[in-house]
This record gives structure tokens, C-alpha cells and sequence, in this order.
């Protein structure tokens, strides 16, 4: 009988030991217990690949376009395991990951993929980005075994938000503006790049723009009547790569814009496209987007 009872105890113990090695960390779904630290991960999610890199994590498995410069050295020795929409469900089985990462642009599939590991949807979006951004930055740190390090950066992007909300202050009204091709269209401050917004406290030009996913359609005279002081520009055909014309030396180079105060006064902020578009709530991608800003506001008095 006694070695009846170590067989019926063995569930228990395996159920303990996991429970006692497992890491709970708030994902977009809620709460999720992930087991002892992944050794392969597969992720989707451009942001989660910036911020995990930042802490030094080796991806297993990414999408085959990662659209920020910076990252495209780290598809040196990786598997492709699909696109940021779509994975390939055959690559990720050959992979078979411990952890299967997506986020924003990949959270539809997150089904789809739980049917070959535990899978984890990240996505952030909304004006409280930044706060997200921590988030899961912190989360990862607990993931990976790299809590002081998360810690790190987290005060990194702290100093970052700090010195670009300074550079912000006083200086005016902004509108936030896509480029599609010769399509514009305005992003205010409950949109999903309203965390400029609310992170800065940088006074929106217009105060109640659709909260559209791809913003709200404006024409060129609308701009001209709003007359931001700033203009924050996303191109978002440089952001995918699709070839299209460009925001800077096309689109907004007509003389409607030409009278706003944003344009008289060279006050027009092209992004970095990618980190602003693609990666946005990522670690490296974050902190480029808020210098881009704090060198633009900072040259002005």
C-alpha cells in the first residue's frame, strides 16, 4: 500500500512543483501563469521583440519582416514562424516553443496558436501606452529572470518621459497626422496615439477627432483652420515599406498647409515611422519616439 500512495501523490507533486516555478504576469487577457523561464520563444509582436531584446533574450522564432532597422539583425540565426498577421502554424510546431508571444496586429490568432504552446497576447494600445509599456517591460523582466534589469530600463524610459514632457511644456497646441500616399487623416487625444497627449501634456490642436483606427479623414483645409503649432507627423508608408509617396516632400507640401504657424515655422515633426507605428509600447522604440520630440520642441524658446 505504501507505494500506492507515492503513485497518488506524484499528480500532486507535479502540480505543486509548477505552481511553485510558475510566473503569473498581466497580459491583455487578464493574469496568465507562464511555467519555469521559456527557453524558446516565438514572437509576433514587434513591440514584445524590441523590449525583449532590450533585455537581452534570444528570440527563437520571429515574423519574417520586423520593419524597425534596428531589429533586422535578429533574424540572424532565428526561424521564421510566419508574418505579424498570420503565423505559420507548421514552422512553430517544427520550432515547438516553450511560449508563443503575440500582440496587437497578431492578437487574432492568439487561438490559433495556443494549439501548438501557451501563448500570451501583449497588445497595448490607447493614450495610456506608456504606462503599459512599463508594464510589460516589467513583465517580461519576471518572465526571463531579468527583473533588475526590467527595473533598468523602466527608469530609463522615466528619465525619457520626464526631459521630453520639459521640452514639451509651453510650447503649444499639436495635431497628430498620418500620411497614407495623398491620404491625411488626424489622431486626437483618445486615439491610439493619445498617449502623446496625455504621457506629455501636450494640448491637443483639436479637441474632439474621431477615435478611428486609422484616424479620421481630414482634408487640407481643416488643417489649415485647426492651425496647430505643431504638426506630428506618422508616414505610413515608410512605416510598412509599401513605396508610396512620401508626407514630407508630397503630401503636406501644398500651401493650404503652408499656413499653418506648425509649417511657417518649421515646427513639423516627422516620426520615426516603424518604432511610432509597428513598435509602439516597446522599449528602444519608445525612447526614440520621445526623443525624436523632445530634439524638435527643444530647438524652439
Amino acid at each position: 500500500m505504501r507505494w500506492l500512495k507515492s503513485v497518488l501523490a506524484l499528480p500532486a507533486l507535479a502540480l505543486f512543483l509548477v505552481q511553485a516555478f510558475a510566473t503569473e504576469i498581466e497580459t491583455a487577457k487578464g493574469p496568465v501563469s507562464v511555467g519555469k523561464t521559456p527557453q524558446t520563444l516565438a514572437v509576433f509582436d514587434i513591440a514584445a521583440v524590441d523590449t525583449l531584446n532590450s533585455l537581452g533574450v534570444k528570440i527563437a522564432g520571429l515574423p519574417d519582416k520586423l520593419y524597425v532597422p534596428e531589429l533586422a539583425e535578429l533574424k540572424d540565426g532565428a526561424e521564421i514562424v510566419g508574418t505579424i498577421f498570420e503565423p505559420d502554424l507548421e514552422a512553430l510546431s517544427a520550432l515547438a516553443p516553450d511560449l508563443i508571444i503575440v500582440g496587437g496586429r497578431s492578437s487574432p490568432q492568439l487561438a490559433a496558436t495556443s494549439q501548438i504552446a501557451q501563448s500570451i497576447d501583449m497588445t497595448m494600445n490607447g493614450d495610456d501606452l506608456l504606462a503599459q509599456a512599463k508594464q510589460r517591460l516589467m513583465a517580461y523582466g519576471a518572465l526571463v529572470g531579468k527583473p533588475a534589469e526590467a527595473a533598468a530600463l523602466a527608469s530609463e524610459l522615466d528619465d525619457a518621459l520626464s526631459s521630453t514632457r520639459a521640452a514639451v511644456k509651453g510650447k503649444g497646441t499639436a495635431l497628430i497626422l498620418m500620411t497614407s500616399g495623398p491620404k491625411v487623416t488626424a489622431y486626437g487625444k483618445h486615439s491610439r496615439f493619445g498617449w502623446l497627449h496625455s504621457a506629455l501634456q501636450l494640448t491637443p490642436a483639436v479637441e474632439d477627432v474621431e477615435a478611428a483606427t486609422h484616424g479620421e479623414a481630414i482634408s487640407f483645409e481643416f488643417l489649415r483652420d485647426a492651425n496647430p503649432d505643431w504638426l506630428i507627423v506618422l508616414d505610413r508608408a515608410a512605416a510598412i515599406g509599401s513605396g508610396e509617396q512620401n508626407a514630407r516632400a508630397a503630401t503636406l507640401d501644398n500651401e493650404l498647409v503652408a499656413e499653418t504657424t506648425a509649417w511657417k515655422k518649421g515646427q513639423v515633426v516627422y516620426m520615426p515611422a516603424a518604432d511610432f507605428y509597428i513598435a509602439a509600447g516597446g522599449v528602444q522604440s519608445t525612447k526614440r519616439v520621445l526623443k525624436t520630440i523632445r530634439d524638435a520642441f527643444s530647438r524652439t524658446q
